[in-house]
């Protein structure tokens, strides 16, 4: 998806306006994400940009579009332009927590040893 949408359209309530443009794009991820994944890949990964104009468009993180629409909304932009492309991605195992390795042993909360409070 590769869109310029306007915010203000004659004869139309701005804020349904708004409210259409991101169920476009809620859309358009769901629709993608429901398509079978290439091979290869593990899940559906985006590329997306977001500015005011596709020439000043700027690489964005996909669960940051809303935030940056409504961004512009408040400083009462006229429009905005965001590009969403769909590809393969491929997970990768998170590195173990540092401070895991001695888990399950002794921990002390100010009692004794055997639990009373002296």
């Amino acid at each position: 998806m590769k869109k310029t949408f306007q915010l203000h359209i004659e004869g139309k309530n701005s804020d349904r306006v708004l409210d259409a443009i991101k169920h476009e794009i809620r859309k358009y991820i769901k629709r993608e994400r429901g398509r079978p994944v290439p091979a290869g890949a593990d899940f559906w990964d985006f590329d997306c940009k977001f500015g005011s104009t596709a020439e000043s468009a700027a690489v964005a993180h996909l669960s940051a579009l809303i935030g940056l629409i409504d961004g512009v909304v408040r400083e009462g932009g006229m429009q905005f332009y965001v590009e969403i492309l769909a590809k393969g991605g491929h997970r990768q195992a998170r590195p173990a927590p540092a401070g895991e390795e001695g888990e399950g042993g002794a921990t002390s909360d100010g009692n004794g040893a055997d639990g009373s409070a002296d």
